[in-house]
């Protein structure tokens, strides 16, 4: 393949990602009303009046993808009495810079959600923002929302508090080399050994995480693993796809977040003030849960019951841990796709099945998710005595709106994503794979290719 027709892959790949995301209603660049307001934007929000905390002495680190550049959150641990760990979550604070009323927060809440492609991002505020002015990036003073948790032996919450603070970024880590060196395969990452007392920081942190995540799973949280292909590209050449597995630094900031998130939406409900919460229903297919189930000797009750399927999944990928992912996936789709919906005070939530949690709502992304900034506005108001800053009306609109862009953006994504399988494989028609055959139907047969990890049907990409 020529160094042209490398260009011409990605050059192709950016026209589908636009064409889709204009075609599902989404807005792929921002308008000269956006960049000029952008503009007038000089640098970080400075501190607040009363002054917030200042917390910038404290060991703070990021975890990330290796290309992240908008940084949300940050984490830091410190050992109690009694076995007891308090960790504190720093959220970027983004609402501080970008208005209720603006243009880039009417840009924002047209999109909901930066928008992810092989070729191109489509971040939803713009990168002087999210990578930069509200990011969490190193070395840098930022105001931050802290959500603070004491976390017992067992991983249950003993106390928890949230408020506002200014921090600082530490050290600017990746998932996979954090994850190596955690599981003694690989070496120290270079950000942490300059930094005093990081190490034995994350150690804690990996091991009050584990805490936190053998309660979930007792509690019925679901142990879900897909497989994610992602493109690679060196420089303009599509090489391959890769697979994004789970390991345990994502799973420091998975549970650290879904416990931030559960304080959040507890905190507004208290506060008796309506919230947008993330939710997964009652799966309406429960029996044609009972019936995969079935179908591998498993009886499960007939009632929706989370632990029982927890303990299927726990099954099954123990004996057949290469199928795992593909039974992890038909799970999922009959589980039915998570939403946005309102909470109103004194109406009870509809929870989030997959996660065994009835309070969640999204807080920890705000350079990346609308519905976070939404939340940060109504704890800034929670936090201050002041009324809400959203009706109930306009908080149902904003839900419906939000789960209505992910799943563009989610179609949008996985448009791109087979677009450049097919790319990939056209080079190889002829070649042999070692493959699962995940389906079957009259339209075709579903195979798992091992490597490159892509879905087939009669040796076409879907």
């Amino acid at each position: 393949m020529t160094d042209k027709d490398d260009r011409r892959q990605r050059s192709i790949l950016r026209r589908i990602a636009r064409r889709a995301m204009i075609g599902r209603g989404l807005l792929p660049d921002f308008s000269p009303r956006v960049l000029a307001e952008l503009g007038k934007i000089r640098g970080p929000a400075p501190q607040t009046d009363p002054p917030s905390r200042d917390l910038r002495n404290l060991v703070w680190c990021s975890i990330d993808n290796d290309d992240s550049r908008d940084l949300d959150q940050l984490t830091f641990a410190e050992t109690l009495s009694g076995g007891n760990v308090k960790v504190l979550v720093a959220v970027a604070d983004v609402d501080a810079v970008v208005g209720k009323t603006s243009e880039i927060d009417s840009h924002a809440q047209h999109n909901t959600t930066s928008v992810y492609t092989a070729a191109e991002i489509f971040p939803m505020l713009p990168e002087k923002l999210s990578t930069d002015i509200t990011s969490l990036n190193y070395e840098s003073d930022r105001l931050a929302i802290v959500i603070e948790m004491v976390i017992a032996e067992d991983g249950t919450l003993k106390d928890s508090d949230i408020y506002e603070a200014m921090v600082r970024n530490r050290a600017k880590l990746a998932y996979n080399s954090v994850a190596a060196w955690l599981d003694g395969k690989g070496a120290m990452p270079q950000g942490i050994s300059p930094v005093n007392g990081l190490e034995e920081n994350l150690r804690l942190q990996d091991g009050v995480a584990r805490r936190l995540k053998n309660l979930r799973y007792i509690n019925g949280a679901l142990n879900l693993e897909t497989i994610e292909a992602r493109p690679k590209f060196v420089g303009d050449e599509l090489r391959e796809m890769e697979s994004d597995r789970n390991n345990r630094a994502k799973d420091i900031i998975e549970n650290f977040m879904v416990s931030a998130n559960g304080i959040t939406a507890r905190y507004l409900s208290s506060r008796k003030i309506p919230s947008i919460r993330r939710v997964v229903r009652t799966p309406k297919r429960w029996e044609r849960i009972v019936d995969l189930a079935a179908e591998r000797n498993f009886k499960l009750p007939v009632k929706p019951d989370s632990k029982s399927l927890e303990k299927f999944l726990e099954a099954e990928k123990s004996s057949d841990p290469v199928r795992f992912p593909d039974l992890s996936l038909s799970v999922i789709k009959l589980l039915g796709p998570g939403e946005y919906i309102v909470e109103v005070p004194g109406e009870s939530s509809a929870g989030h099945f997959g996660l065994a949690v009835k309070d969640y709502n999204h807080s920890t992304a705000p350079n990346r998710r609308y519905p976070d900034i939404v939340t940060h506005r109504l704890l800034k108001a929670a936090m201050a005595g002041r009324s809400t800053p959203y009706g109930n009306d306009e908080l149902g609109t904003l839900a419906r709106h939000c789960t209505e862009q992910e799943n563009a953006v989610k179609k949008v994504e996985r448009q791109v994503v087979k677009s450049a399988a097919a790319m990939l494989l056209e080079s190889r028609i002829g070649d042999k794979f070692d493959a699962v055959v995940t389906g079957a139907a009259d339209k075709g047969t579903w195979v798992r290719i091992m490597n490159p990890p892509i879905v087939t049907v009669h040796g076409y990409q879907i």
